[in-house]
């Protein structure tokens, strides 16, 4: 973690449900509650992913609840909202969606210097025995690391 660097909220499922080859940090577009209520951590990654719409990449199914002290200006919880990516990168990444298996997922959301930032990662699904065989290996390393120990 780099100095100067809030985490929000991280998605631990992503991991365990993709494979994830390539990262990248990009800005978010937000409205004025969305990110007070990010800064209260009120947040929800869990079903969240990312589309290539119109030349833009844009995260959908990320929950960011209204803010508690919010008026009738309030924002709505699932809207979509974009990523701030330079163009070049939005191009390498709306190609790898079009190729079978992949997709967007975003990792975690962060504040840096004061700017809400969110990690994405492009994953490919991973089969169950993939899944298993994860679980197995971290189970091991555990058990070595135990028998170190003594």
């Amino acid at each position: 973690m780099a100095s100067g660097e809030k985490i929000v909220v991280t998605n631990r499922k992503a991991r365990h449900t993709y494979k994830i080859e390539d990262r990248l940090e990009a800005g978010l577009v937000l409205t004025g509650t969305e990110v007070k209520a990010l800064r209260a951590g009120q947040v929800s990654l869990q079903d969240a992913y990312c589309a290539a719409d119109r030349g833009e990449i844009v995260l959908r199914q990320c929950h960011i609840a209204p803010y508690t002290h919010g008026n009738r200006e309030n924002h709505d919880p699932l809207r979509p909202r974009k990523l701030l990516m330079h163009k070049r990168e939005i191009k390498r990444w709306a190609d790898a969606l079009q190729m079978k298996g992949y997709t967007i997922v975003p990792l975690k959301i962060y504040f840096k210097k004061g700017y809400a930032k969110i990690e994405i990662g492009l994953g490919r699904g991973k089969k169950l025995y993939d899944k298993r065989a994860d679980i197995a290996e971290r189970e091991t390393k555990v058990r070595l690391d135990r028998l170190s120990k003594r």
